[in-house]
């Protein structure tokens, strides 16, 4: 190999880029502990994007306690299939999008590229939205200005990669935390007050869309989730990993969507760092605008999070099409692309509120069909026993296209269609329903229960016994002519 390993101290710049991209990581190169993913995630949620998720409900004429209900019960539901997809990682040593060639092919795969490569750029246009609209209203900032500024910065932290993006969400954490203690404190103990003019009541459907909400937020981080445990040990325990993310990911939202509804409930917030600065400000002096600059740094941050993973997403697409070598001049070129896409349709919308509810039940509706089918391969089909270097090939044992992935898909996509109930569309089985809408959980019965059905005629003994007679296949870094096995030059 002509490159340093992922870990290694290097004096250049170009040099601290990280070296893996969608390619395996062998275990020399893992590093870290199972500990920080829960702080990570943690910090991933920490954010005005989190907080405004508490506005759904009220903005819908939720009560409070309903909205709480409703997002704690979401996020609990999304985070159990992000937590366990989490584990993917340190087995197989994979970004979670090439692992998924397994189910649906080399080539299938990128059936379900589309919804996560939607996802990924989806957040960054929202989060765009949110910062410049929120700080041009706290400080008169140029809301162009920021948008670039921001993006630049997401950008470069992506591109410097896996490591970089650990060790600024473990800072962010430790900065953030007290900050949003003393806020939080402020709401407890009437520092910050409010009316009741906005207390709402229950409506089944409003608390509905607030569950969706709450779920696919969490559930949008499952295609990526495995891209930052990947270079864990492969010995970490399941059950750590399940518990650390798990914990992690949902006690962020399970605090801030419950401020946030209090915030769109009794302060009538509409902007996520609008109503962060006024409520913290009233709380102690300045902290609002110090609260408002962190929390968009945080945001930043996770925008970078967004990016790396769409980036492995593209390659990982770009790959399945025609062989690539996932080189640093890749990634920069397809993070700066992505940033281009991101910037100009932030610009382009105003209305953050509007753009959060579509896009994420967007989301859900593509990922949900896509996650039933991984986890359920994982888990209930092979098992976590998987040809590594058959993922690097149309040729392998899961072939160019892998047809009960792809049919169990499409049947949970198709499945949702009568339920979905969106802006511009609204299925006949929802509409006949008052407009609630299950479209999720019909997606994760459907694809799950039709690719059980579909694999078994899957001759897995066959599959296992090629591993087993062929160790390079399993763990492609014991073999000595990997370049050839993977057709990979890692520059």
């Amino acid at each position: 190999m002509t490159t340093p390993p992922a870990g290694s101290t290097a004096t250049s710049t170009v040099t601290l880029i990280e070296t893996r991209s969608i390619d395996y990581v062998p275990d020399d190169e893992r590093h870290g502990k199972v500990g920080h993913q829960g702080p990570f995630w943690f910090v991933g949620n920490f954010q005005p994007f989190t907080l405004a998720l508490g506005f759904v409900g009220p903005s819908l004429g939720l009560s409070l306690g309903w909205t709480i209900v409703a997002g704690l019960a979401g996020i609990a539901f999304g985070t159990l299939f992000m937590a366990f997809h989490a584990t993917q990682g340190p087995v197989l040593g994979l970004p979670q999008m090439i692992q998924s060639r397994a189910q649906f092919g080399y080539r299938g795969v990128l059936l379900a590229l589309v919804g996560t490569l939607f996802t990924f750029v989806g957040f960054n246009v929202v989060d765009v939205v949110i910062i410049k609209s929120g700080l041009q209203s706290i400080f008169g900032w140029n809301p162009a200005v920021v948008a670039v500024v921001i993006t630049v910065i997401a950008a470069l932290v992506a591109i410097f990669g896996h490591d970089l993006l650990h060790r600024t969400f473990r800072l962010l954490f430790w900065i953030s935390l007290p900050l949003w203690i003393i806020l939080t404190c402020g709401v407890l103990f009437g520092a910050v007050t409010g009316t009741a003019d906005h207390t709402g009541g229950f409506s089944f459907v409003a608390f509905l869309v607030q569950f969706s909400v709450a779920a696919s937020y969490n559930i949008t981080y499952a295609p990526y989730v495995s891209d930052y445990s990947r270079y864990l040990p492969r010995d970490t325990k399941p059950a750590a990993i399940i518990s650390s993310v798990f914990l992690g990911a949902a006690a962020s939202p399970a605090w801030l969507i419950p401020l946030g509804a209090w915030m769109a409930t009794y302060l009538g917030a509409t902007d996520a760092l609008a109503g962060i600065s006024e409520s913290g400000n009233d709380a102690l002096p300045v902290l609002g605008y110090v609260l408002a600059v962190v929390s968009a740094l945080v945001l930043v941050a996770t925008m970078g999070l967004n990016a790396y993973s769409g980036m492995l997403t593209v390659v990982t697409a770009i790959d399945s099409i025609r062989p690539v070598s996932p080189t640093r001049r890749l990634r920069v070129v397809t993070i700066a692309s992505l940033a281009v896409i991101w910037l100009a349709l932030g610009l382009l919308l105003t209305n953050a509120t509007t753009a959060l509810n579509t896009t994420l039940l967007i989301m859900l509706y593509l990922l949900v069909p896509w996650t039933a089918v991984n986890l359920t391969d994982y888990f209930f089909v092979r098992r976590g026993h998987y040809a590594i270097a058959d993922l690097f090939t149309p040729k392998g044992i899961y072939g160019a296209w892998s047809w009960r992935g792809v049919t169990a898909f499409l049947a949970g996509v198709l499945a949702q269609l009568p339920f979905m109930v969106l802006p511009f569309f609204v299925g006949p089985a929802a509409a006949a329903m008052g407009e609630v809408d299950i479209a999720f959980v019909v997606g994760l019965l459907v694809s799950g229960v039709v690719y059980v059905a579909l694999t078994r005629s899957l001759d897995l003994s066959q599959e296992r016994a090629m591993i087993e007679s062929h160790p390079e296949l399993a763990d492609p870094a014991s073999s000595a002519d990997i370049a050839e096995t993977v057709a990979r030059e890692e520059q």
